[in-house]
């Protein structure tokens, strides 16, 4: 291993090489130093050019950090990535066709560092299927230039698959916070684990070089062996960066570390609004024991309702980056949690999600259509990409997908807990048929999930023809207020349903009291009442 500056590491990048970068979204773990100054050398160089970059989760804070730095016309050819969300500026070059964009499911992604690394042929899944990664609608392509097939339909023993094709790569960005002198690297301030072992043996089995950068030096033979994430033997550069933050927003979070617990009056409390209200609705679908993922956007406000109500401990929050239990954080630094009660890597974790781990995941939607159909990856002059969605979604139990009615500015109030619109977002989110599918509303009646649109003032379930009308909040006409904003006319329910009031005022829904109503996640069913006893003696 050879300790080096960021530019000098830099300098080995090739025009034409392939780059795969680790690190989450806001700054978890993202090597920010090397791409500042991969950015800082094509400036002054106008080198390299063309290179792809591959990053499994998306990077950046919206603005310039992150994959912001590659956005140079010249720089990239292609960019493979699980979302654009934290880089507008790489989504500004797809858009533009300046690049050629593709996203694809972060979990695929992730699992795929682990075929890389063993050398085999690629990733076969159903994740994807039906969507817009599959190759009979856009194979994940985001731009017209991006005319690649890097995803292949296949049939194995009489079932479709989808087989995602490996990816060489040349150099690889890495992020822990303590490396020795031998090279060996730990992470014990991250907020997230992800892929990163799995990166760097899928590097070396290319032939490439693994570059790390870290907050500090330690000498050889004194970090604790077990806290090693990424062996020395992997890793041929060091790039030490004292000032490096925990993400762009935190300098250092113990929570965020796992270091300590913080109590959970120190979670904030949201501002009742249209997102509290609709995560609140959302929480009422937990029970006792529930094992669930947190997708970002409003879905994330969930952990902020549970803390609020104290039934945080009562339940599993979990997030796609591999953090179990505990507050998954929200706004710009969604992928870390607090209170977690353990961390393993996010390839490990998208395996439990794709098994059917969870009794319930809590997402996000840009557009819903009448069969169903969910779009978060593709809107208006916006490629988002679909992040961990497509995993999540596709697997889960229940879904429930949380969003605005309307989008647009709004003004809204909940006197004396009725919903009183003044005025109502321009644009209509439930639409004929969405721009892209993320979520296949057909399929997942096929798979037979139980799957709920919530809004804040109306919540639909997926029906045996599509979409269906099951509550309103109080106030609003069902005519005025929830049809005449659709460009669909939904099935309704006999049974229509008044939202619970509790949802609309500013003190307690009461969730203690709601979960105890419910029945409690059933355990193994080796734990019969008949093999009790014998356990017992």
């Amino acid at each position: 291993m050879k300790r080096v500056t960021a530019d000098e590491a830099v300098k080995l990048i090739r025009s034409g090489d392939t780059l795969l970068m680790g690190g989450s979204g806001g700054g978890h773990a993202v090597p920010e130093a090397l791409m500042a100054a991969l950015e800082r050398r094509f400036l002054a160089e106008n080198e390299p050019r063309k290179i792809t970059a591959v990053h499994p989760v998306g990077l950046g804070d919206g603005d310039k950090h992150g994959a912001n730095h590659l956005a140079h016309e010249g720089l990239l050819k292609r960019v493979v990535s699980g979302t654009f969300v934290n880089s507008p500026k790489i989504s500004d070059l797809a858009l533009a066709d300046k690049i050629e964009g593709y996203t694809l499911p972060q979990g695929a992604m992730s699992q795929m560092m682990r075929e890389m690394a063993a050398g085999r042929p690629g990733l076969i899944t159903k994740t994807g299927l039906h969507t817009f990664v599959d190759p009979r609608h856009e194979g994940g392509r985001q731009s017209k230039s991006a005319t690649e097939d890097v995803v292949e339909l296949i049939e194995f023993r009489g079932e479709e698959y989808l087989f995602y094709k490996p990816i060489h790569i040349d150099v690889c960005f890495l992020r822990g916070t303590t490396a020795d002198e031998d090279g060996n690297v730990t992470m014990e301030q991250e907020a997230v684990f992800l892929e990163m072992l799995s990166e760097a043996q899928a590097t070396k089995r290319c032939g490439g070089l693994v570059i790390v950068q870290v907050k500090r030096m330690a000498k050889r033979g004194t970090l604790n062996p077990k806290l090693v994430k990424i062996p020395g033997i992997l890793v041929d550069l060091v790039v030490v960066a004292p000032d490096q933050w925990q993400t762009f927003a935190t300098e250092y979070s113990p929570s965020y570390a796992g270091e300590l617990r913080m109590p959970l009056s120190d979670i904030p409390v949201l501002p009742l609004d249209a997102r509290k209200i609709i995560a609140r609705r959302a929480a009422m679908e937990l029970f006792p024991g529930a094992i669930c993922n947190l997708g970002s956007g409003i879905s994330t406000g969930i952990a902020n309702v549970a803390a609020e109500e104290d039934v945080l401990d009562e339940v599993c929050l979990t997030n796609e980056q591999g953090l179990i239990g505990g507050a998954p954080a929200s706004g710009n630094e969604a992928g870390a949690a607090r209170n977690y009660q353990a961390m393993i890597d996010q390839p490990y974790q998208f395996d439990f999600y794709d098994g059917g781990g969870l009794d319930l995941a809590f997402l996000s939607f840009a557009e819903l259509d009448e069969q169903g159909n969910v779009n978060v990856s593709r809107f208006g002059d916006r490629i988002i990409g679909p992040g961990g969605f497509i995993n999540i979604s596709q697997n889960a139990r229940t879904v429930v997908y949380s969003g605005t009615f309307t989008a647009g500015k709004s003004q809204i109030d909940w006197a004396g807990g009725k919903m009183n619109i003044a005025r109502d977002g321009a644009h209509a989110k439930l639409v004929k048929a969405v721009q892209q599918i993320t979520y296949s509303g057909p399929y997942g009646r096929e798979r037979g999930q139980r799957v709920l649109y919530v809004t804040e003032r109306a919540v639909f379930q997926l029906g045996e023809n599509g979409v269906e009308l099951i509550e309103v909040a109080p106030g609003v006409d069902v005519e005025r207020d929830i049809i005449a904003r659709m460009d669909f006319k939904p099935a309704i329910s006999p049974n229509l349903k008044t939202m619970d009031a509790r949802l609309f005022k500013p003190e307690s829904v009461g969730l203690p009291a709601h979960l105890a109503g419910r029945a409690a996640r059933a355990g193994s069913p080796r734990l019969t009442d008949a093999a009790r006893p014998l356990a017992a003696e």
